[in-house]
């Protein structure tokens, strides 16, 4: 395959990922994974904390992402640091075109709702697009951005994280979670008008399971663009009170209201506008010192 594009790389992302949950869970749906173990080989019980969970979901997936790119005959990179974007960089070597993969997973509150997901920051290499800072390469290198995500259930019955146990009693301890539910998606799909969580500075998830499954979140509609623009401008209350300016927008309806403003003038003047751009002199920038 000479080229790759971000909407074939979907469609084998989702493929793939539809095979994960036979390789984290039990037939009977819970997590293989009961705890850690010491040299001595006394098991610890895994807490259900998200981010632990996160992490060693992460650990088990690693590998069939690299499966995944030797199949395609794609390049795999890892993030060099914890932090940086995105979790997964896949090269398709003949084109050239690269895409970004992040791994997310959350909880389901019930049937319908999920806890919600952090999907990066909307500062830094996010608006500066250009800039390597706390990302493997530039955001726009990228020709896709991707969420890999994993949505599951806690389970009632959990271990007293105190106790230790022994190899012999590994049939014995309680999965901490289960029923597993993967999904690709773009990011901006899943996408919420929202930050992740109070006065954060990352783009917050859609909470609807349907929503998140199907990539139908409020910008599927509206489109890539409108999500950029969106969360390029977005300011949270921290970030307009250092700027000494009101915040423009906090909702897709206030958006809406401010991009509308003024628009109607301009558009009557139009043709005004271009007569004038045309006639004006070009200005010679000042080189800097």
């Amino acid at each position: 395959m000479n080229k790759m594009t971000p909407e074939q790389f979907l469609v084998d992302l989702q493929a793939h990922a539809a095979t994960f949950a036979k390789a984290v869970a039990t037939n009977e749906g819970e997590w293989i994974i009961k705890g850690f173990i010491d040299i001595y080989q006394r098991i610890y019980t895994i807490s259900v904390d998200t981010k632990i969970v996160s992490k060693v979901l992460e650990l088990l997936l690693f590998p069939m992402f690299v499966k995944f790119s030797k199949d395609r005959a794609l390049k795999l990179e890892l993030c060099p640091q914890q932090n940086f974007y995105p979790d997964l960089s896949f090269t398709h070597p003949p084109s050239g075109q690269r895409f970004a993969v992040d791994i997310k997973s959350t909880y389901r509150e019930n049937p319908e709702e999920a806890n919600g997901m952090t999907l990066g920051a909307f500062t830094g290499y996010f608006r500066e697009r250009e800039s390597k800072k706390n990302t493997l390469y530039p955001y726009n290198q990228y020709a896709g951005h991707f969420v890999l995500g994993v949505l599951y259930s806690k389970c009632d019955d959990v271990a007293d994280e105190r106790k230790q146990f022994t190899l012999d009693e590994l049939a014995q301890i309680p999965s901490v979670i289960k029923d597993f539910q993967f999904f690709a998606q773009p990011k901006y799909r899943i996408a919420s008008w929202r930050p992740g969580s109070g006065n954060t500075k990352n783009i917050g998830s859609v909470t609807k399971v349907a929503q998140l499954i199907n990539g139908m979140g409020p910008f599927a509609a509206l489109g890539e663009q409108v999500y950029d623009d969106y969360w390029m401008y977005y300011l949270t209350r921290d970030m307009a009170e250092a700027l000494k300016v009101k915040r423009p927008y906090t909702n897709l309806k206030e958006y809406l209201e401010y991009k509308k403003r003024g628009i109607e003038t301009l558009t009557a003047h139009e043709k005004d506008i271009v007569k004038m751009a045309e006639q004006e002199k070009p200005v010679k920038e000042e080189e800097p010192d």
